[in-house]
């Protein structure tokens, strides 16, 4: 009996030992993680996903940080723009994950030798909190020069973003809407209506959700997912597009296990990413997984030039703290 115990201990071990342990750097939110690390470990026993949570920016940041020495093995669910900053300085090992053609092409590298594909993406939302608008006899915003109203002044809470991808989307969607003078311009008079700058995406409309705030500067996908908690809150889209972005994955170049970066990649492509993007955003990176609330969106998005935000990311962050968290 003695010698079967120890047999099964040292199976038990073997097995606990075998597991490679990935490193996974990524912005999803907590309340999300654990169902993306239950789902692929189902799929992956002999991998144990290991998550590093913080903001894109912040990600991003300890990536290029970390360059000379990396500590990630792959980055998952962090903003396709950030993932090109980090392209740009060859961070990310190429590779074609197996359903690939499945993504939509405007969510994937389309390179002869990709180093990243999209999960879903994520859009541009005005939270609106009803009882708060009915409260101060506010009229509901349509465009986005209506909240640099100063009937609105203290009452609007948007992303900061240095720390937050969404708040970095909507600086680089205003910039390619209207140029630059009109969208520096733009952004000089809605400072003097907020409230403050979260560090998170998220947080804008949470705040919205709790009665905070009128109006929070988020994303379509949390304000849905708040809707349905029943939180007493709307969506605008604002007329003239939103900004968008896309949650991606890419391995990071030199780690030790590659072989196991490289499941968690072909994974990404595979019906059950579809299915939980489908549940965060309803803009998925395969269509037919699109939801309707998705493709309201969608239809808004505006043709958006991620390379062009990647390449100018550090100037306009730099900018943009100059001129507001600074001063």
């Amino acid at each position: 009996m003695k010698i079967k115990i120890l047999a099964l201990c040292a199976i038990m071990s073997f097995s606990a030992a075998a597991k490679t342990n990935l490193t996974v750097y990524t912005a999803i939110e907590n309340d999300r993680l654990a169902d993306y690390k239950n789902k692929f470990e189902e799929q992956n026993p002999d991998i144990n996903i290991q998550w590093v949570r913080d903001s894109t920016g912040i990600i991003t940041a300890k990536l290029l940080a970390e360059k000379e020495n990396p500590k990630a093995d792959i980055i998952f669910g962090v903003a396709a723009s950030s993932l090109l900053v980090l392209e740009k300085d060859n961070l990310l090992q190429p590779y074609k994950p197996k359903g690939y053609d499945l993504l939509s092409p405007k969510m994937r590298d389309n390179t002869a030798s990709p180093k990243w594909v999209g999960m879903d993406a994520w859009a541009t939302g005005l939270c609106i909190n009803k009882f708060v608008m009915k409260k101060h006899n506010l009229p509901y915003p349509k465009t986005w020069e209506d909240l640099t109203n100063p009937i609105y002044k203290g009452l609007i809470v948007t992303p900061n973003p240095a720390s937050s991808g969404s708040g970095f989307m909507n600086v680089t969607a205003w910039i390619q809407m209207w140029g630059e003078e009109k969208a520096w311009a733009y952004m000089d008079a809605l400072n003097k209506n907020i409230k403050m700058y979260t560090h998170s995406g998220t947080k804008p409309c949470s705040m919205a959700a709790q009665g905070e705030v009128a109006i929070g500067i988020s994303s379509s996908s949390f304000a849905h997912n708040l809707i349905k908690r029943r939180a007493p809150i709307e969506v605008v889209l604002p007329e003239g597009g939103i900004g968008w972005e896309m949650e991606a994955a890419a391995i990071v170049k030199g780690t030790p296990h590659l072989a196991a970066a490289e499941k968690l990649m072909d994974w990404v492509s595979s019906d059950a990413v579809a299915e939980l993007g489908a549940t965060f955003s309803g803009i998925t990176a395969r269509e037919s997984f699109m939801t309707p609330e998705g493709k309201v969106s969608y239809q808004s998005m505006i043709d958006n030039d991620l390379f062009w935000a990647a390449s100018n990311r550090l100037t306009l962050i730099q900018q943009w703290r100059d001129k507001y968290e600074l001063n």
